[in-house]
């Protein structure tokens, strides 16, 4: 199956908020918000590519609905 365009930005995002929160604790920044910046940053890669396996059209719509949220959180 050929990568979409959603999945590929979705990943690199995922990527580079790994790396950046990787980055800020070499730095000797611990807190709260940098974790939940690591998993609802991950999260939004998570949720299109488990809409991809969705049971139908309304948890397609859910899963997108999800990954809208995170990425705002994010």
């Amino acid at each position: 199956m050929a990568e979409s365009v959603l999945r590929t930005k979705s990943k690199n995002f995922a990527k580079d908020i790994v790396f950046l929160c990787r980055k800020t604790k070499q730095n000797g920044v611990e807190s709260a918000l940098l974790n939940q910046l690591l998993r609802c940053g991950t999260s939004v890669g998570a949720n299109v590519h488990e809409a991809q396996y969705a049971q139908g059209t309304k948890d397609f719509i859910s899963k997108f609905e999800i990954a809208l949220k995170e990425c705002n959180e994010s």
